[in-house]
């Protein structure tokens, strides 16, 4: 069975700085905000919510099927893709756009300063779902605005049960579209900063949303997650990482874990639960794809 990604294909230009963000802002100066960082080290890696997931989703076992748009440079990554043996028959290519980039800063204690350009990301919405029989699952992670509200339109036309995941792409939205967003998803996941912000905009607290879907899943970085279902919380604990590395990627492996989980039916409770270990073994690695999920048991 396939589980449909919608979201982006991206290239992460990625940036380590040796000191912290916090020493080098003044809180005062905001207004007149000057700021350069040192980065000794740099590098390009492939990256992308659907891509990162997907990686990750195959590595599970699965059969993801990335349903994103790249440009002129994107033929590489879709060429990789397929080697690895990831479908890319739902992956349209735009001639006259950039494939979308990141550029990601991130400072010693692993806060991160990202850049974004989406490129042909924001034609996502010309590539429609092409969902068939044997697509049981989807998730809607952050892509080009009007693709994000059109394909969940779509899985909810056609029945198919999906995560809405709306991470870094959720300012775009206001309190009436989230509002839409959760009541057509099956299952919601943020972060716990975005977690904030999508309470501040729909006016919703966790208990209520979770009321509007099946579930609410709001990570917590190193200390866990919680999980709301109908009006009630539950934490389940963080993995320790054998070493913290790079966090890049991190939401998109505990997504791809939590999707696997729920294709085999599990409470989301235990889908969380490995969502949390796999996190904790990408942070051991540099970059969004470049983790081994292949000798985890999961089961």
């Amino acid at each position: 069975m396939a589980i449909q990604i919608c979201g982006s294909l991206a290239f992460d230009t990625i940036m380590d700085f040796q000191g912290r963000f916090g020493e080098q802002i003044l809180p005062d100066q905001l207004h007149i905000l000057n700021v350069s960082f040192l980065v000794p080290s740099l590098r390009r890696e492939y990256g992308g919510c659907a891509g990162n997931i997907a990686y990750s989703l195959h590595q599970l076992g699965c059969q993801p099927l990335p349903v994103a748009t790249v440009g002129s440079d994107g033929e590489g990554y879709l060429a990789r893709f397929e080697a690895l043996g990831i479908s890319t028959a739902h992956v349209a290519l735009q001639a006259d756009s950039y494939t979308a980039q990141a550029m990601i800063m991130t400072d010693k204690d692993n806060n991160q300063i990202t850049a974004f350009h989406p490129g042909a990301m924001s034609q996502a919405h010309l590539n429609p779902l092409k969902s068939g029989a044997d697509v049981t699952l989807g998730i809607i992670s952050p892509d080009g605005r009007e693709a994000m509200l059109v394909h969940a339109r779509e899985f909810a036309d056609a029945g198919i049960p999906f995560v809405f995941d709306p991470g870094q792409g959720l300012p775009m939205f206001n309190g009436d579209e989230l509002r839409e967003f959760i009541r057509l998803a099956t299952w919601v996941t943020v972060n716990d900063y975005e977690g904030r912000m999508l309470s501040d905009r729909t006016g919703l607290d966790f208990a209520a949303m979770s009321r509007m879907c099946k579930g609410l899943v709001v990570t917590l970085a190193e200390h866990g997650c919680d999980v709301w279902e109908d009006g009630q919380c539950q934490r389940v604990a963080g993995v320790a990482a054998t070493q913290v590395v790079d966090p890049t990627g991190c939401g998109d492996a505990f997504r791809a874990a939590l999707l696997a989980g729920l294709e085999r039916g599990w409470p989301l409770a235990r889908c969380a639960e490995w969502g949390n270990r796999v996190g904790a073994i990408k942070i051991a690695s540099k970059g969004g794809q470049n983790h081994d999920l292949r000798g985890l048991i999961f089961e």
